[in-house]
């Protein structure tokens, strides 16, 4: 009596778990300046809620996993500049809200905070990457549609804090037409 073989090749269950857990550790690469982003809003939201120092947030934030890869300097000018000038950034953002800032969540409120702050402070940064930054961390870190809340208002923000940057982008003779030549 003769055994019948399959004619599929034996594979090895070493090289596709291996394989697989390769695909998986394979995550998007974050740059110093995203990370840094990252550590400033969960340093922001333990400021907002847990009211705790700056002194305590930053040495408690900088010992956390992962903060060696973040640009520690965009990190510092962030989350500091966003404690000392809170009151000037809640200003900025109030007018563009549709509620009390009592009823934005902190993360939403962190977010906003920093967006502004990028907009005002950080003019290295073009004003389409703070929006898309922000809008992404909004997404990762905040409620089912926070990031929808914040595009709003950082979208109302840019042109006050980057009038002449913004103005330059959304000129007519700026705007590209679509790849199959048919107007937009």
């Amino acid at each position: 009596m003769t055994t019948s073989h399959s004619s599929q090749p034996n594979s090895h269950p070493a090289k596709s778990a291996a394989a697989s857990t390769e695909a998986k550790s394979k995550a998007p690469v974050r740059s110093g300046r995203t990370r840094a982003r990252e550590f400033a809003i969960q340093a922001l939201y333990q400021h907002l809620v847990g009211k705790n120092t700056a002194a305590d947030i930053d040495v408690f934030t900088r010992d956390l996993q992962g903060f060696s890869k973040a640009d520690a300097a965009h990190y510092d000018a962030l989350f500091h500049g966003c404690v000392t000038q809170a009151d000037a950034l809640d200003q900025k953002i109030l007018p563009h809200l549709d509620r009390p800032l009592s009823e934005i969540s902190p993360v939403e409120h962190a977010v906003m905070w920093l967006g502004a702050y990028e907009l005002e402070h950080c003019l290295d940064v073009p004003w389409r990457v703070v929006l898309n930054e922000y809008i992404e961390q909004a997404k990762a870190f905040g409620g089912t549609d926070g990031h929808k809340y914040v595009n709003g208002v950082l979208n109302k923000l840019a042109p006050a804090l980057r009038a002449a940057e913004v103005a330059h982008d959304k000129a007519p003779s700026n705007k590209h037409m679509k790849a199959s030549g048919s107007p937009t």
